[in-house]
């Protein structure tokens, strides 16, 4: 029998469910309250009794405060769901019937059961039987549970918009069921910070969210096909599951920027999770090298690229971002293990014996599986115990000194920056490696660096760390990858655009992070979700990539508008402002090509609501935000203006890859500006 069959029914069980709700926050409020309380009188007894206790006591007390303080934290975060869940406590339903029984699968952020009858009143979306409200349409569906799989079919599907506990529309079992929602949501105006999507997942979307064996998860995905999103509620999806071994802790982002870390940092909190560590490819080389050496920045080397085409720095950065520039490394590296230690007649001469240099080198080579300095401790020790068999009496301190010193200084190099200078030299490239102004390395230098350092020296590794999850995957090189694969032997969730490189001669294809991580599962996802159609279809003239399916969602054209001076140009955006601020949108991204001309553009037209993005901003605010397309890569506006589109401006490689990216930030609305003549990558 069907229960809430019509739509009025279903908004009086909302209430009975919201009631319910509001009961349950009244006693956990007095449990928090209970707790605390108990927690400050515990407190205060131990502070008035401390000087009568002995160290038993002491530790007694102590336990059983840390034991109230996390059941009370929990009780606390059980607040926080709550308080969500009243606002919208589900966002879906399916009737499932397996054998005669049909039940009722409300769905949504959190579970939520009813203590009094035992029954779950609501079920959270990564819950396995939730799966078939993503998987099927009406008819046989079925689940996975960890004892094995349930069989029968979906008799109903309804979806809702719950907000501030108001129904504010339910859609009936069509095929399309999705598709409405999503259309509904897609039109909305964007905020400040990514939302979830747990009420929109699609099929595939669904697939590699609930994927739990891939040890490598790769998602190349179009512009605008939500892959942050899903990687996000991937990691959601694992930390609920594996929930008994993995903590939000134990995950590293390592994100673009800092900008792009605040934009996505409420999708786990949303979906119920702790929030998560990240930091920054430029961060972890910083934490490798140990501030030892100063480099350049990805975002300056992207930098000077736009600035001026320079052929010897494009050369050396396309060098170093191929996987043959790692085989030759590699190669280099093996030589270096056969030639570099000293020659035969280095024998050591210790308390008159003299130890033979086929034992040392036979030692050296027995310990090939460690990073060649620290092996040099083993082989000492080694020869210690050599020596003292052959004299049958302990050594002196002098004797030991003497083997301590003489064994590393057999190694011809004394440090990885030497080994990687003398790499170039073997190759016969010496005009391969440059360094800038006061020594700084390039930044295509600066993982080759960590790769000699983590094989000469070793590196601390990240076994802290279970899961991570890498954004933007095409701007990592393979030397890169191979760092990222011996630092962290978790599993990962690696994700990215090929289409969408801020670097053109330095870019990774999901084949080529394949190579590196063989044992990966790789997805691709071609529907584009963001733009309207009539943008996406603007963007693929620029850079065309012919997987993209664009939404059936239509909007206005794109605008392309000439002036004859840039300060009719200036005028004219600053026209585009006041007309976004009379309409009901949210954000307005001004996409510029480099930093100094988002400066000083910034300058012109600054005031209240107008926010300049930089590399160093930490925060995303909704308003104006006037940044580039390197920084403005991973976020979506409502609507975008790219200022300056003339041929001057965008000609090369690496403005036409600017350019897409720019494009593809506008969610409704798309307008470029120029002067003079128009860029040929929009003529074409």
């Amino acid at each position: 029998m069907m229960i809430n069959s019509t739509e009025q029914e279903e908004r009086e069980y909302l209430e009975e469910i919201k009631e319910k709700l509001q009961l349950t926050l009244i006693r956990v409020d007095d449990t928090v309250k209970q707790f605390s309380a108990e927690l400050r009188q515990n407190k205060q007894y131990i502070y008035e009794n401390q000087s009568g206790m002995d160290e038993a006591d002491m530790v007694a007390a102590g336990q059983s405060i840390n034991r109230m303080a996390f059941t009370g934290e929990s009780a606390v975060a059980k607040k926080r769901k709550l308080y969500k869940l009243k606002d919208s406590p589900y966002f879906g339903r399916i009737d499932f019937i397996a054998g005669q029984e049909r039940s009722p699968i409300y769905i949504g952020i959190y579970s939520f059961a009813d203590d009094s009858q035992r029954a779950n009143l609501i079920y959270d979306w990564r819950a396995p039987i939730s799966s078939m409200f993503y998987d099927f349409e009406l008819g046989e569906a079925w689940y996975k549970t960890p004892s094995g799989t349930i069989q029968g079919e979906v008799a109903l599907k309804r979806q809702y918009k719950i907000r501030e506990g108001k129904m504010e529309f339910m859609i009936e079992n069509a095929v399309n069921i999705h598709d409405d929602i999503l259309q509904k949501e897609l039109s909305k105006s964007s905020d400040d910070k990514m939302k979830n999507i747990v009420a929109t997942i699609q099929r595939d979307q669904n697939a590699v969210i609930r994927n739990e064996t891939a040890q490598v998860m790769i998602i190349q995905g179009v512009a605008g096909s939500g892959k942050t999103s899903i990687a996000l509620h991937r990691i959601a999806f694992l930390l609920y599951r594996f929930r008994d071994t993995i903590a939000s802790k134990d995950i590293l982002i390592l994100s673009p920027n800092k900008v792009f870390a605040d934009y996505i940092s409420n999708v786990l909190p949303e979906l119920g999770e702790e929030h998560i560590p990240e930091m920054g490819m430029d961060e972890l080389a910083t934490e490798l090298l140990e501030d030892k050496y100063r480099f350049q920045s990805f975002f300056d080397q992207v930098s000077a690229l736009l600035e001026k085409h320079d052929a010897a720095f494009i050369e050396r950065i396309r060098f170093k971002s191929t996987f043959e520039f790692l085989g030759q490394l590699n190669r280099y590296l093996i030589h270096v293990e056969n030639n570099y230690f000293g020659a035969a007649e280095q024998e050591i001469r210790v308390a008159g014996i003299v130890v033979p240099w086929p034992f040392i080198i036979e030692r050296l080579r027995a310990y090939h599986r460690l990073p060649i300095f620290k092996r040099f401790p083993e082989v000492v020790k080694d020869v210690l115990n050599y020596v003292r068999s052959n004299t049958k009496r302990k050594l002196t301190g002098g004797e030991k000194a003497q083997i301590w010193e003489t064994i590393p200084r057999m190694f011809r190099l004394g440090s990885a920056f030497d080994l990687y200078k003398d790499f170039y030299k073997w190759m016969g490239q010496e005009h391969m490696f440059r360094q800038g102004p006061n020594g700084a390395l390039e930044y295509a230098d600066v993982f080759p660096l960590i790769y000699c350092k983590i094989r000469l020296e070793g590196a601390k590794t990240y076994d802290d760390v279970k899961h991570l999850l890498i954004d933007e995957m095409q701007d990592y090189t393979p030397i890169q990858y191979a760092v990222v694969s011996r630092l962290f032997q978790c599993k990962k969730t690696i994700l990215g655009d090929v289409s969408q490189t801020v670097n053109p001669y330095s870019a990774s294809s999901a084949e080529g992070i394949q190579q590196v991580f063989p044992q990966g599962d790789t997805v691709k996802l071609f529907r584009s979700y963001r733009s309207t159609y009539e943008i996406t279809a603007f963007a693929q003239h620029i850079s065309s990539n012919p997987n993209v399916v664009p939404m059936e969602r239509h909007g206005q054209a794109p605008e392309v508008l000439r002036y004859n001076t840039n300060q009719e140009e200036a005028q004219a955006i600053k026209d585009l402002i006041e007309r976004f601020r009379n309409s009901d949108r949210q954000s307005l991204g001004i996409i510029c090509k480099t930093l100094q001309q988002a400066e000083d553009l910034y300058q012109d037209i600054k005031g209240p609501g107008v926010h300049l993005l930089t590399p160093d901003s930490t925060s995303f605010s909704n308003g104006v935000v006037v940044t580039t397309a390197h920084l403005a890569k991973g976020l979506e506006f409502d609507e975008v203006i790219i200022p300056f589109a003339s041929s001057r401006n965008y000609h090369t490689d690496v403005d036409r890859s600017m350019l897409y990216i720019a494009c593809t930030r506008a969610m409704h609305l798309l307008t470029l500006t120029y002067s003079r003549d128009l860029t040929t990558f929009v003529r074409q």
